[in-house]
């Protein structure tokens, strides 16, 4: 199967090399920390706390649980007494209810933490209970309860198990380095996953600037006939899943709808790689890998941080700044946004911090539209962002659902390409949120 080039597409300075050949290094709470858990951290609705002030925890203890269809267990990544549970800042700038732990630096595991040896006779409904359990989202940054994604309508019409390693976005190295550190892991979860949907086909996605990738995973699956790897050319938005399905199976996602509609299932490669480890080590999801980016830190890399730690605690621990940050920013260049406090917790979504002096920031004045219809031509979904920046401003939300804002998938190309610098994105987002609340 050949690469294909959907329309819509921008070719971006990568800025990868300060980060792509540093191993993951992890990076431990100590006694005395104090981690925060949000109990949304994800799409759906908020956990519910199993834990009161003053219980004593487990690493790897649930401490809050999924409620209704779409939402997601927590666990606690460290042994310790949770102090209070209360509204706390967490990366967009809401306040969420949390459970706060200080650790005892013990990492004492909970007695639930324990795996399957042999997986050969695991049926489908098994394996959704343990993923369920395990509070796996996905690891991309949208936040999508993975137990709902492996679980469509009908099972045996997905034709494709589609694992994006494109990882297009700027600065981002965290997925590489999980593809070139974890390769057991991901061969293990894609080959259980094509037993579990037995007329699909995998097909794992890398753009062709991680070429030692892109050979590693075609030697690794060289004798499996069900798995194909495919080099895509390194374009943005990439890896956005309506775009990469364009790219490697030419087919559209109906406007609306979702991948399975049209027989696909799509996973990061970092979600599928833990699979593996919930799957034969019975870990839930207590841990994120943060690429930490940008001419400011002193030691850029890739780093295993333990969900609810802070920012601040992260970026201490790495090694600090070398020179004092004008921007810092959470989520990437393109998507992401910027902080005014590093004192809240690392969640589930969060994969990258960067940190920017003066010179690197590029911080600009909006200027007025002068209708060049750039951010059209450049809209991977066809949408009319200055139009829907209008109608956000006006907060004229029912004008901004009518003209499919909600289609929108948050890439950033409209901002990025505006020549008037007009912030179509944050106003966008900014509809996309007051939509969304109003719904709830």
């Amino acid at each position: 199967m050949r690469a294909f080039k959907f329309k819509q597409k921008l070719h971006l300075e990568k800025h990868k090399g300060a980060t792509e050949d540093m191993r993951i290094k992890p990076i431990l709470p100590i006694c005395g920390d104090i981690l925060v858990y949000p109990l949304q951290q994800h799409i759906g609705a908020p956990a519910k706390p199993l834990v009161a002030k003053g219980d004593q925890v487990l690493l790897g203890e649930k401490i809050a649980e999924a409620v209704g269809h779409i939402s997601a267990n927590i666990h606690s990544g460290v042994s310790g007494t949770v102090v209070d549970i209360k509204p706390t800042l967490e990366p967009h700038g809401h306040y969420i209810e949390s459970i706060i732990i200080e650790s005892d630096g013990m990492m004492a595991e909970h007695p639930s933490v324990r795996g399957l040896e042999d997986t050969h006779d695991l049926t489908r409904e098994h394996f959704l209970d343990i993923v369920k359990e395990a509070g796996l989202v996905g690891l991309g940054g949208a936040g999508f309860p993975t137990h709902v994604k492996l679980n469509p309508r009908d099972p045996d019409k997905i034709e494709y198990i589609l694992i994006n390693g494109a990882e297009c976005e700027p600065y981002h190295t965290h997925d590489h380095r999980v593809m070139l550190e974890k390769p057991g892991n991901i061969r293990e979860s894609l080959e259980l996953l094509l037993r579990l949907f037995p007329f699909a086909r995998g097909i794992l996605a890398i753009e062709t600037n991680k070429m030692e990738s892109v050979m590693l995973y075609k030697k690794l699956f060289a004798s499996n006939d069900r798995v194909e790897v495919i080099g895509l050319p390194p374009t943005y938005p990439q890896g956005s899943e309506k775009q990469l399905i364009e790219s490697c199976i030419k087919k559209q996602v109906p406007l609306g709808g979702l991948p399975s509609d049209i027989g696909i299932i799509v996973l990061n490669v970092s979600t599928i790689a833990a699979i593996d480890a919930i799957i034969r080590r019975g870990r839930p999801i207590t841990r994120r890998i943060m690429t930490l980016s940008g001419d400011a830190f002193a030691n850029p890399g890739n780093y295993e941080a333990v969900l609810g730690m802070s920012y601040k605690t992260l970026v201490e621990r790495a090694g600090g700044f070398s020179q004092r940050p004008f921007k810092i920013m959470s989520g990437g260049a393109m998507m992401g946004w910027a902080l005014f406090d590093l004192d809240i917790p690392i969640i589930k979504t969060d994969s990258v911090i960067l940190a920017f002096t003066e010179k690197l920031a590029g911080i600009t004045q909006e200027q007025p539209c002068i209708r060049c219809a750039k951010c059209v031509e450049y809209c991977p979904m066809g949408l009319l962002p200055y139009e829907l920046n209008n109608l956000a401003l006006l907060e004229d939300f029912e004008g901004f659902k009518k003209l499919h804002g909600m289609a929108c998938v948050e890439c950033g190309s409209c901002s990025y390409i505006c020549p008037s610098k007009r912030h179509l994105m944050q106003s966008i987002l900014m509809g996309r949120g007051r939509v969304r609340r109003a719904k709830k």
